[in-house]
Order: C-alpha cells, then structure tokens, then sequence
C-alpha cells in the first residue's frame, strides 16, 4: 500500500525533533452543495529541527515513531 502524502502549515515546533502540522482539505457538502473546509493537526518527526512556525511543509506516513508521531517531513512544499 502506497504511503499518504499530506501537505500542509507547521503550526508548533516547541518539542525536539517534532512539529505539529495542520492540514487543511476542502470538500462539497453531499446535500447542501456547499464547499466545507475542515483541518486536522498532525504530528511529524523532524529530525534536524529545521521547520519553524508558518513553513509550509510537505509529510509522509511512516512507522510509529513515539506514542503520537506517525508522520516524517519530506521538505518545503
């Protein structure tokens, strides 16, 4: 199965070697024909503490890295 590519904006960076990104997906409601903008907050591995608060960054799904990290960061989107 192939890995999930998320792209979305760093929004903490206050843990070593972890940021939280929130991703952001835009969907039509099913009745009211209405475009719905939902986002949801992942934790990804940063290994060299390089992003900062605002980047926009690209994340991969990976093996449990800790009890709530299941994303690494590729790169700059």
């Amino acid at each position: 199965m192939p890995k999930r590519i998320l792209t979305g904006t760093v929004t903490g960076d206050k843990n070593e070697q972890t940021v939280s990104v929130s991703v952001q997906r835009s969907f039509q409601h099913p009745v009211l024909k209405k475009t719905i903008r939902k986002s949801k907050t992942y934790r990804a591995h940063d290994a060299n503490n390089q992003f900062k608060i605002g980047d926009t960054v690209r994340i991969e799904e990976c093996k449990p890295i800790s009890k709530t990290k299941r994303w690494t960061v590729l790169a700059d989107a």
